[in-house]
């Protein structure tokens, strides 16, 4: 099951080891690790090492700590690294016009991914999201709508590298868009623009909806 490890840098490889188990699927969300000491008899290293990349394994959120239970595989796996990361992003991404140039870099070709890979449930959500948005007159309220729109479709995409640096980065686009004042002052041409990318989306033309993607992001720069 494990590898016996000779190297240096050993927690490391004991790391290594543990999230090779998660790639197999001989450990799943929620499973129980073994042991310190059946880990450090298994991979022939010492208690140190042990505990050592367990320690780094928990402060990514891989892990999670039971206190008088163990150690076991995190719950929520495909978010364990998003805290971490949007901390990083808010504290050195919170400069409007840096958060904008990855908007465009990013979305276009992610509508274009969802334009191909969309559901009829995800368009579904898409257009309730869209409608609640033309509807309402709140500021607060369109910007988180903006928001989930913009994500929706990174979903969309089925692409989890995607969706997930989306997720990660959601902060800072709703800080930007209330920064941006957007929506007090260009409500109807902002809601033009969601309903040219809902269009594009349902058609599954991924130039159009690529087009009209960075055809919004140019708007509200």
């Amino acid at each position: 099951m494990l590898n016996p490890i000779k190297s240096t840098k050993i927690y490391e490889k004991v790391m290594e080891e543990i999230k090779d188990l998660v790639k197999k699927g001989d450990l799943k969300k929620g499973d129980k690790l073994p042991s310190e000491r059946d880990l450090s008899e298994q991979l022939q290293v010492s208690r140190t090492s042990v505990r050592e990349a367990l320690r780094i394994l928990e402060m990514f959120g891989f892990i999670e700590v039971r206190h008088g239970e163990g150690n076991f595989i995190n719950d929520n796996l495909e978010n364990s690294f998003l805290e971490p990361l949007s901390v990083i992003f808010l504290l050195l991404g919170s400069k409007s016009e840096e958060v904008l140039e990855l908007r465009k870099i990013i979305e276009p070709e992610t509508a274009a991914l969802a334009a191909k890979n969309i559901t009829n449930e995800q368009l579904i959500d898409l257009r309730k999201i869209e409608h609640e948005l033309s509807n309402t007159e709140d500021n607060e309220i369109r910007i988180s709508l903006d928001k989930r729109f913009h994500y929706k479709i990174a979903e969309a995409s089925q692409n989890l590298l995607i969706s997930t640096m989306m997720f990660s980065i959601s902060s800072l686009i709703e800080n930007y868009i209330e920064n941006s004042k957007v929506h007090t002052f260009n409500k109807i041409k902002i809601d033009i623009q969601h309903k040219e990318i809902l269009k594009a989306l349902e058609i599954h033309d991924s130039f159009a909806a690529a087009s009209a993607v960075k055809k919004h992001l140019e708007f509200i720069s």
